[in-house]
């Protein structure tokens, strides 16, 4: 994995940037396994966009502060929330619910997909983020996500975020809103590919290692209780540390 962490150290960036903490975020990997080769849904930003403009990404975004109020059909592994917590300020249940519930509403948002169990009556929702999921009647099950990877923004960026990286399988897909993806949208495009081909897109130098991340753990089996690799730069340089 060091040829992770160098691609990581020597990617170029204009550091000319005021320094900001980094914020709490959360991404979403959905797998399709149902052709056999498994597919991840990925995004096009928007060419307007300042922040990585025409990059493919997964859904995601920053954790709002309802996010962790949301009610969940089942709710995250012991082992995962264990290793969300880990290396955070003041760690908490609520913390943890917050990241895993923050990338299942992004993803709605984002992509118009509605993962999680259908249910009989209208979730009550904390924010209007989450309204995709109460006109669809779905209540979100953080029990089926897996957790891949955590990566912080080097210094001196436009942005900075500390982002964990979900996984979860296509099947908890329950309902599909149209009209997310477009000129109005986050994303323009949005794309199922084989796993082995997504490097082919034009992608950002961490989504590129969080690929990869996602194969090896793919060939050993998608398992809870495997450690996450946390990408965050020490000294001018980055470091992959197994939490």
């Amino acid at each position: 994995m060091n040829d992770l962490v160098e691609r990581l150290t020597n990617t170029e960036r204009d550091q000319s940037f005021a320094n900001v903490r980094p914020r709490d975020a959360a991404t979403l990997i959905v797998l399709d396994h149902s052709e056999g080769q498994p597919k991840v849904m990925m995004g096009r930003r928007h060419d307007r966009h300042k922040f990585m403009p025409g990059k493919f990404v997964f859904p995601g975004g920053r954790v709002e502060v309802y996010d962790g109020r949301m009610s969940a059909a089942g709710e995250l592994p012991a082992a995962i929330e264990r290793r969300l917590l880990t290396h955070v300020k003041r760690p908490t249940k609520a913390k943890a619910r917050a990241l895993a519930l923050a990338a299942l509403r992004e993803t709605s948002e984002e992509t118009g997909v509605v993962l999680g169990t259908r249910n009989a009556q209208t979730p009550k929702i904390p924010g209007e983020g989450w309204k995709p999921f109460a006109d669809a009647n779905v209540m979100p099950d953080l029990q089926s996500l897996y957790f891949i990877a955590r990566a912080i923004t080097p210094p001196r960026r436009p942005r900075r975020f500390d982002t964990r990286f979900f996984a979860i399988d296509a099947k908890t897909i329950a309902h599909r809103f149209d009209g997310t993806v477009g000129p109005d949208g986050e994303f323009d495009d949005l794309v199922w590919i084989p796993v082995s081909e997504a490097r082919q897109l034009d992608l950002p130098t961490i989504t590129q290692v969080v690929l990869e991340e996602l194969e090896a753990r793919i060939a050993a089996g998608l398992e809870t209780d495997r450690p996450v690799p946390f990408y965050r730069m020490v000294r001018g340089r980055f470091t992959r540390e197994l939490i």
